[in-house]
Parts: C-alpha cells; structure tokens; sequence
C-alpha cells in the first residue's frame, strides 16, 4: 500500500507545483511555510530582489536548501508571484517612507461598501 500512495502523493505534488491543480490547504500552508523560510533567508543575507543581479547570485548560493523547499512545496507560478511579490512591497514601503520623510500626509481613502475613515494609507 505504502508504495502506491507515495506515488500518488508525488503525483498530485506535480500537479499542483505545475498548476495542473488546485492546492488543497494543507498544501498552501505547507507553501508558505516555504516562502517564509526563503523569505527569512533573503532577509538575513539582506537580498529583497532574488529574481536578478546580484540578489539572484546571493539567493543562488546562500537560500539554495530553502530556496528548492519553496520550488518544491508552490506551484511555480506562485514561486514567481511571491518572489515579484516581495520586491513591489519593499518599493511600496520605500515610498511611503521618502514621502513621509518629505512631510506627506496620511489621507482617508473610502472605496465601496466602506465606512467613512476606515482605511489609511
């Protein structure tokens, strides 16, 4: 018995790293579970961009065992969203901080359904 689940659980883990198929939750827990790890890693060698230049080169040689739990345990399309992912919010952050530096003002913004002054940026 134990050999035909393994075969199947390594099979949907296919499926699901490709996009052949949806994660379950437990899967996207175990994801970003990864992430995190290759996320701390980034952070403790100080990379935020591990998609080019010499973040990528860092990331390659310091997050390697992190890195491939990542690639093994997220679809590879998610992999790539999350590696964008965190390169937008740290300019986002950066923004934000040289615009308050610079006197900016917080301001209320209401979209649909909210109610007045429930979200800041």
């Amino acid at each position: 018995m134990g050999w035909f689940s393994t075969s199947a659980d390594e099979k949907r883990k296919e499926e699901v790293r490709t996009g052949a198929r949806a994660p379950d939750r437990t899967e996207r827990k175990q994801c970003w579970d990864a992430r995190d790890g290759f996320y701390r890693c980034l952070d403790k060698n100080n990379v935020v961009d591990s998609l080019t230049g010499e973040g990528k080169k860092i990331a390659d040689k310091q997050c390697a065992t992190e890195h491939k739990a990542f690639e093994e345990n997220c679809a590879s399309a998610w992999v790539t969203y999350f590696k964008r992912y965190r390169v937008a919010e740290h300019k986002k952050k950066e923004t934000l901080a040289r615009l308050e530096k610079e006197g900016a003002n917080r301001m209320a913004v209401e979209g649909p359904g909210d109610t007045p002054g429930s979200k800041k940026i």
